[in-house]
């Protein structure tokens, strides 16, 4: 009836591209950095130190998979970046419950 291997999963799972995958993880690891570490009147210093971890795997991503960063996929990731950066600083300028 059915073939054997229809449910069998694709070995490391290699349906979703590198680039979805590290806009994800930016957008999730940003959003919880910026509800954790950023208070009403300061920033605190790990949530630096962990931006600029976050900017390392993205560099280390980037060099692991250049084919996959077509033009059109930098531009995608570019815009996702500066989403992040819009996103910073409106959450930034929201009121707090200090």
């Amino acid at each position: 009836m059915l073939p054997e291997g229809i449910y069998k999963r694709r070995k490391n799972h290699n349906n979703t591209p590198p680039t979805v995958l590290l806009i994800l993880t930016n957008c999730i690891v940003l959003a919880i950095l910026i509800q954790l570490f950023t208070g009403c009147t300061a920033i605190n210093n790990f949530f630096w130190g962990a931006v600029a971890i976050l900017a390392l795997y993205n560099v280390y991503t980037i060099r692991r998979n250049p084919d996959e960063y077509t033009w059109l996929n930098g531009l995608i990731y570019a815009l996702s970046i500066a989403f992040m950066v819009f996103l910073f600083f409106y959450f930034r300028g929201q009121p707090h419950n200090c």
